[in-house]
C-alpha cells in the first residue's frame, strides 16, 4: 500500500519536470528560426537596395559619360570654328595691308614721300564721329582687354567693329588696338599688320604717332633693327611734339648704348 501511495505522487512530479523542461527547450528553438528568418529577409531587402543604388549609379555614370563626350565634340568644334575665324581674320587684314602698300605715292619729296608737315596737311580729313552705339560697343571692347584680359574675343569684336563701322574715327582707334593685343599675344606678324594700316592709310589720325611707334617696337621683336629704327626716326622727323616721339628718342638712345 505505501509503495503505491508513493509511485502515485512521484510519477506525477517526473511528468511535469518532463514537461517544463520540453516546453523550455521548444521555446528557444521556435525563437531561433524566427530571427534566422528576419535576418535572412532584412539581407534579402539589403541586396536589393544595394542592387538598386548600383544601378542608379551606373546610370548616373553614363549620363555623365555622354555629357563628357558632347561637351568634348563641342570644344573641337568651337576650336575648329576659331582657327578657321582667325585664318580668315588675318588674311582680310593682310589683304587690307597690300591694298595700303599698293596705293601710289603722293608727290612730295624727291624720293617719293612727302615732308611731314606736308603729308599731315594734305592727307587731314574729318572722321565720321561715333554715334552712341558704336560708343558702346568700342567701350565694351575695351572692357574687354583692359579689365577682363580676354583678348581673343577682344580680337574677334575688333574685326566685327571694324566691319559694321568703316571709316570712322574710333575705327582708326579698333585698328590701332588690334594691333596692341597681337602685341600682347604676342602675335607679331599679326600686330605688324595692324600698326601698318593705321601707320600708313590713317597718318593724319591721332592714333596715327603711336601706330608707327608701336610698329617699331614690333618690328624690333621680330629682329628687324634695321627697319625699327627706321619707324623710330619717322615718329621723330614726322610727329616731333608727340608722347611717341619722346619714346622713339628713348629707344634710339637705348638702342645705341
Amino acid at each position: 500500500m505505501r509503495k503505491q501511495l508513493m509511485a502515485a505522487v512521484v510519477i506525477p512530479l517526473a511528468l511535469g519536470q518532463a514537461g517544463m523542461t520540453l516546453a523550455q527547450s521548444s521555446t528557444p528553438a521556435f525563437q531561433s528560426n524566427a530571427s534566422e528568418a528576419q535576418r535572412k529577409a532584412n539581407a534579402s531587402q539589403a541586396t536589393s537596395e544595394l542592387f538598386y543604388m548600383i544601378q542608379q549609379l551606373q546610370g548616373e555614370v553614363r549620363r555623365l559619360q555622354g555629357e563628357a563626350e558632347e561637351q568634348r565634340h563641342l570644344i573641337k568644334r568651337l576650336q575648329d570654328q576659331g582657327r578657321d575665324r582667325y585664318i580668315d581674320l588675318d588674311q582680310r587684314i593682310l589683304d587690307l595691308s597690300e591694298k595700303v602698300s599698293a596705293q601710289p605715292q603722293s608727290a612730295g619729296s624727291p624720293d617719293g614721300g612727302t615732308d611731314a608737315g606736308d603729308a599731315v596737311a594734305a592727307e587731314i580729313r574729318e572722321y565720321r564721329q561715333p554715334g552712341a552705339e558704336e560708343r558702346k560697343a568700342y567701350k565694351a571692347i575695351q572692357d574687354l582687354i583692359h579689365n577682363q584680359k580676354k583678348y581673343d574675343e577682344a580680337i574677334s569684336r575688333l574685326y566685327e567693329f571694324t566691319d559694321k563701322y568703316p571709316e570712322g574715327d574710333l575705327t582708326v582707334n579698333a585698328y590701332y588696338w588690334l594691333g596692341e593685343v597681337y602685341l600682347v599675344k604676342p602675335q607679331l606678324e599679326q600686330a605688324r599688320q595692324a600698326f601698318s594700316i593705321v601707320a600708313t592709310r590713317y597718318a593724319d589720325h591721332r592714333k596715327a604717332p603711336d601706330a608707327v611707334y608701336k610698329l617699331g617696337i614690333t618690328l624690333d621683336r621680330l629682329n628687324k633693327k634695321t627697319e625699327a629704327r627706321l619707324q623710330m626716326e619717322q615718329v621723330i622727323s614726322d610727329y616731333p611734339e608727340s608722347d611717341a616721339a619722346r619714346l622713339a628718342k628713348k629707344y634710339m638712345a637705348s638702342d645705341q648704348g
